[in-house]
């Protein structure tokens, strides 16, 4: 018999003006897997906090077991920038002690943190190696409950594939909020959807929510029918989509197959293909004998590699790789050391960085969207700015709110919209996941479904990836770029392979090291240095917000610290393996 947890009686917390949960009843027992969905500032984190209680409701009651032992992973990383690595993840714990533990070097190993250096000090990690030392220290402890908030962010595709594995053979309950769909349904066994202050409960991981809450929308009558059309073309693709999903028990495949009678692929390739040749022509980017070093390091070793009109192509691969540089090389942002990279003359490309574009924060986000352009051509169809804004989750009034008062979420939203004002025949994404809520992609993909041009995208978000291209290219770290038929899974078994030859070749005698040793510590305070440059610059850019002109210098330095910091970071990991 389930043993009770956590439980929470007729709570209501609000911020504000703004009511994020009303009058919610609901609870946590002791074999409870459970993900939590919803929109970007919604009340996920809330509930979280509230949860743990280290957020007092307004009214109503919450009540733990007792003894009950809950770790939790916040979006915000806390932990002693004066610690080592290792100081944070075990603390003063000998090596021999833990390095006979299984589930220790489990966790290390998964999640890299090898690479990362366990005498590293925090204070000279990246904010996503601070992230994965503190989800590190968290999954080694015994814990009754862990709740995790966005704990894939920062982790690659074989990092995400790891911890949910990891979650699916542990004992004990988890609470997970993210917006990666394919990660909620392999973790998951029931979903909590939170919305306009209530938390409706559904079995099952994503696909059964998703088949759950079209099944509720219809018999409900429901009037957001855009909103009910983008859940039905969801289920759609699940049910037609990779052979993983499909076969999963938990659909009631006679109520999905009638939701779905008359929904449509959810792109025709064909027409897509036609149109894109038309636009672009026979060439689109052509990569000829190209080499690329960083250092010692050889990203790119006389690689040819093709991209035509039509293609929609997702990119994985270890980190350090070079999947961005290559989206760069590209763009001609990084240039090779020899080969040469063509580009189509009728090519005309926006780029997706992973940073988010500082525009002028007094301008109305419909005011940055008409500065682009104030209509788009979208697979034939023309659509007007506000109407795009509406589609991104920009309704009513949320389309006069200023820029500076932006989310994180919501400038990368902002940041998409204005990318495809812009009516580009090639589009190259970095990362376009990050920060957005799941209704959020599922309107981006609906938009990418109909959109006529050359699709890259570098995604972690294997959902994504899945979702929105039809092949997948793999850069594994020796230099090359290889097409994969079998997609990310194929990725992930070829990693599995490579682990045994590489660990093999780690026991190897290395040269001396001890020259190796005093370069890392040399990188390590120029990433010290370039660390506290980008936060000066942030807090200069926040100081001058109202003077366009010294936000744009600002940004483009910015840009700058960003581009070397890359590089070190780059280096700093091939010098550490070595090591």
């Amino acid at each position: 018999m389930a043993t009770n947890l956590i439980n929470l009686e007729n709570v209501t917390v609000a911020h504000g003006t703004k009511l994020l949960l009303d009058n919610v009843s609901l609870g946590v027992s002791d074999n409870d897997r459970i993900g939590v969905v919803g929109r970007n500032g919604g009340g996920k984190t809330t509930l979280l906090k509230t949860l743990v209680k280290t957020e007092e409701p307004h009214s109503g009651r919450v009540t733990h077991a007792g003894g009950l032992r809950i770790g939790v992973l916040t979006q915000d990383v806390r932990i002693d920038v004066r610690l080592t690595a290792h100081q944070a993840i075990l603390g003063d714990t000998a090596e021999h002690t833990w390095a006979g533990d299984a589930k220790v070097r489990a966790v290390l190993d998964g999640l890299g943190l090898h690479e990362v250096g366990l005498d590293s000090v925090v204070d000279s990690m990246s904010g996503g190696e601070r992230r994965r030392v503190a989800l590190a220290a968290l999954l080694i402890g015994e814990w009754d409950l862990i709740v995790l908030d966005e704990p894939t962010n920062h982790l690659d595709v074989e990092g995400v594939a790891w911890l949910a594995n990891f979650l699916k053979n542990r004992r004990g309950a988890h609470l997970v909020v993210t917006h990666d769909r394919w990660f909620l349904d392999e973790v998951n066994e029931s979903t909590w959807e939170v919305h306009d202050g209530l938390v409706d409960a559904y079995d099952g991981g994503y696909s059964a929510y998703v088949l759950a809450r079209a099944e509720r929308d219809r018999m409900a009558g429901t009037a957001e029918q855009k909103r009910l059309q983008l859940v039905k073309k969801e289920l759609a693709w699940l049910r037609r989509g990779p052979p993983a999903r499909t076969s999963k028990p938990k659909f009631r495949i006679d109520a999905a197959n009638a939701l779905i009678a008359d929904e449509p692929p959810a792109r025709d390739e064909i027409a897509l293909q036609r149109f894109a040749t038309a636009r672009l022509g026979k060439q689109v980017f052509d990569v000829e004998d190209l080499t690329l070093r960083f250092g010692d390091r050889v990203l790119f070793d006389h690689v040819t590699w093709r991209v035509g009109p039509g293609d929609r192509i997702g990119i994985v691969g270890v980190n350090g790789a070079g999947k961005s540089t290559l989206l760069k090389m590209l763009m001609d942002q990084v240039h090779p050391e020899s080969g040469v990279v063509k580009v189509g003359q009728t090519v005309k490309v926006a780029y997706l960085s992973q940073e988010v574009a500082e525009l002028d924060p007094m301008l109305r986000v419909l005011e940055a969207v008409e500065q682009v352009a104030k209509q788009v051509d979208l697979g034939g169809k023309p659509v007007g700015a506000s109407s795009l804004c509406d589609r991104f989750g920009f309704t009513g009034n949320a389309q006069w709110t200023r820029v500076g008062d932006l989310s994180g979420g919501e400038r990368r939203r902002l940041q998409l919209l204005r990318l495809l004002m812009g009516e580009p025949n090639v589009l190259l994404l970095d990362e376009p996941t990050n920060d957005l809520d799941i209704d959020t992609l599922n309107a981006l993909e609906d938009v990418l479904d109909g959109w006529p041009g050359t699709l890259l995208v570098v995604s972690h978000d294997r959902y994504f990836l899945e979702r929105t291209t039809t092949v997948t290219s793999s850069l594994m770290g020796d230099g090359t770029i290889k097409a994969l038929p079998g997609g990310v899974d194929e990725y992930l078994e070829k990693r599995v392979r490579r682990a045994p030859a590489a660990a093999a070749a780690q026991d190897k005698p290395k040269g001396d090291s001890r020259a190796a040793k005093k370069e890392l510590q040399k990188l390590e305070r120029q990433l010290v240095t370039l660390d506290k440059r980008e936060g000066e610059l942030h807090a200069a850019m926040a100081a001058q917000a109202a003077d366009h002109g010294a936000v744009t210098r600002l940004n483009t330095e910015l840009h700058e610290v960003r581009a070397q910091k890359e590089f070190v970071e780059q280096s700093w990991l091939e010098l550490s393996e070595q090591v």
